[in-house]
Order: C-alpha cells, then sequence, then structure tokens
C-alpha cells in the first residue's frame, strides 16, 4: 500500500512541476529534478523520506 502512495506522490509531483515549468515559470524544473534525485536516492540507500512522512504523521502501515 506504501509503496502505490509513494509512486502516486511522485508522480503527482512530477507532472504538477512540468506543467507548472511549462505554463508559470521555468524555475520549477528544479523541483522535477529534487523529486527524480529523491528516488534515485531512495533507490540507492533504500531510504525514502515520503515513506517516513507518510508512517510518522499519517499513520500509514505496509
Amino acid at each position: 500500500m506504501i509503496n502505490r502512495l509513494i509512486r502516486a506522490i511522485a508522480g503527482t509531483f512530477v507532472i504538477l512541476s512540468v506543467l507548472l515549468g511549462m505554463y508559470v515559470n521555468e524555475n520549477w524544473f528544479w523541483f522535477t529534478i529534487f523529486v527524480g534525485a529523491n528516488l534515485f536516492q531512495s533507490s540507492i540507500t533504500k531510504w525514502c523520506l515520503m515513506e517516513d512522512i507518510l508512517r510518522k504523521v499519517f499513520k500509514i502501515k505496509d
């Protein structure tokens, strides 16, 4: 369950930041890079900040 939520949130962030970068201000593309870098980092370290947030703040279990 939590993996599906993380993928959905990351996908939403990417789509939203690309649209904002295209139509509002190109500096929003930095947010897209940030999301991609976090996804890459979590694949290497097996630690994901969004997973911690979902578990601690929203009490979502696996």
